[in-house]
């Protein structure tokens, strides 16, 4: 009677501790090859920026197929403790291909697009994109999704399968522009000299610059101004925070200067 019982407790102990090694020895052998591959992959990449950015994104995707395969295998494991057919569940799986198919079409999509987006390098983790009307950094590529960041700090998950137009901000670098509203009674050579100063000293503080500030000329004639522009080749992105410290930059200088630059006024008439 003693005997029976212990060996119902031995039972039910196996049943209970193997599927926690199982699922023990899965997160190990994953975290293992997590720390190998992230290291062997900088290692080598880690000189260039692109590379960089480039490793970082298929690091996640090789780690997100890895993540399946080890479930799945830890699934298999702890099926065979229960004493389940796995043989006949992977046989019977050729016969139900073509149902389980249609069931996750979806799923094998975003699977299979995700890979043609990091085989392609259509953008990478760290890029800013605009998918639809949503724009945002790149935060994570998985085998189903990719999630977007806006600059409020909003995420956008989208299904990879459902990617089909892309805006990519940083494949190229950026030109970073400024319209200067001049004052009409301005004398049109001193502004373009003024201009150029400017655009001299500008060369010697900016960073991620491509080449030279340059002045363009007069842009535009407006209703109260004349409109000049300058610009400048920067890094990708970085055309934002260029224009507001050439913004800054050419109002102090056109003020020191007593180049005025207008404002809206109105005029109000009495009527007798």
């Amino acid at each position: 009677m003693l005997v029976t019982m212990f060996d119902a407790i031995d039972i039910d102990l196996n049943y209970i501790v193997r599927p926690i090694v199982y699922i023990f020895i899965g997160v190990i052998v994953y975290y293992i090859l997590k720390a190998v591959i992230n290291t062997n992959m900088h290692k080598r990449f880690v000189k260039k920026r692109h590379y960089k950015k480039r490793i970082t994104t298929i690091n996640a995707l090789i780690l997100n197929i890895i993540k399946y395969l080890i479930i799945i295998s830890v699934i298999i494991s702890i099926l065979t403790v229960f004493k389940v057919d796995v043989r006949s569940i992977i046989t019977g799986l050729g016969i139900t291909a073509a149902i389980v198919g249609l069931a996750f079409q979806d799923f094998i999509k975003d699977i299979l697009a995700g890979i043609s987006i990091v085989s392609e390098d259509q953008y990478e983790i760290g890029d800013t994109i605009k998918i639809g009307d949503f724009m945002g950094k790149v935060t994570l590529i998985s085998l189903r999704s990719t999630r977007i960041q806006d600059f409020k700090g909003a995420t956008k998950i989208i299904a990879n399968h459902t990617i089909t137009e892309v805006i990519n901000y940083n494949l190229e670098d950026s030109l970073a522009l400024v319209d200067i509203a001049i004052d009409y009674k301005a004398n049109t050579d001193e502004v373009l000299n003024t201009l150029e100063k400017i655009a001299g000293e500008l060369d010697k503080s900016l960073e991620n610059t491509k080449g030279p500030v340059e002045v363009w000329g007069i842009e535009d004639l407006s209703s109260s101004a004349v409109v000049y522009r300058m610009c400048v080749l920067v890094d990708s992105m970085n055309q934002y925070v260029t224009q507001r410290i050439m913004r800054k930059a050419i109002k102090d200088k056109l003020e020191e200067a007593k180049i005025k630059i207008p404002y809206q006024q109105i005029e109000v008439h009495n009527g007798k």
